[in-house]
């Protein structure tokens, strides 16, 4: 009920090479391609109509644990972006090995500017190893969690113009067969009419 949204996203989930290519997915229809094209499911997340942190860092988890220990090469995530009401774009997101963050804002944060001149040294307890890992599992939780709250959006929004082109369609048909009925109603009245005139007339 929500137009192309779906088999754009699974056009582009086909893409990738059945034989080397492991799925986790999230949602029941995503679970259903991957069965009916009879490609290895991993393990499959069921979320509700409000996506919660919870559920975002169990996907997460999992696909950090099968990267780490070497199960998989790298995560790619197939999902959709929501752009505005009309629009969803489905797209390919590198997920791991995480690559160079770009453009990050963070609010009441220096630019990189400054921080790249500033010269001081940082020091991090316990170590630098431990709290950039803990940065790091927060930093793709909410990037799995964003995926998520994206997806839904997508959805909703694209499941409330195929409804909405829907209701414009059926009124457009009931307007059209209104009319048709209203002619062959007009068309047997004026039959009637004529052939009560000639049983007069005679």
């Amino acid at each position: 009920m929500c137009g192309a949204l779906n088999s754009n996203l699974f056009r582009l989930a086909a893409e990738f090479d059945p034989q080397s290519t492991i799925f986790i997915t999230a949602g029941r229809k995503a679970a259903q391609f991957v069965a009916r094209t009879r490609r290895q499911l991993v393990a499959e997340f069921a979320y509700g109509d409000t996506p919660r942190f919870s559920e975002a860092r169990a996907i997460a988890a999992l696909a950090r644990d099968l990267f780490s220990k070497r199960e998989v090469d790298q995560v790619q995530i197939v999902a959709t972006r929501f752009i505005n009401t009309l629009t969803q774009q489905a797209l390919c997101l590198e997920f791991l090995p995480v690559s160079e963050i770009k453009a990050l804002k963070i609010p009441g944060a220096r630019s990189e500017e400054e921080l790249a001149a500033d010269t001081r040294e940082a020091l991090f307890e316990p170590n630098p190893e431990i709290v950039l890992g803990y940065l790091l599992s927060q930093y793709l939780d909410v990037y799995v969690y964003e995926v998520l709250l994206n997806a839904k959006a997508s959805e909703q929004s694209a499941r409330m113009v195929s409804m909405k082109n829907a209701t414009d369609n059926a009124e457009n048909l009931i307007k059209d067969l209104t009319l048709e009925y209203n002619k062959m109603r007009q068309g047997n009245i004026t039959k009637e009419l004529l052939e009560i005139a000639g049983g007069q007339s005679e």
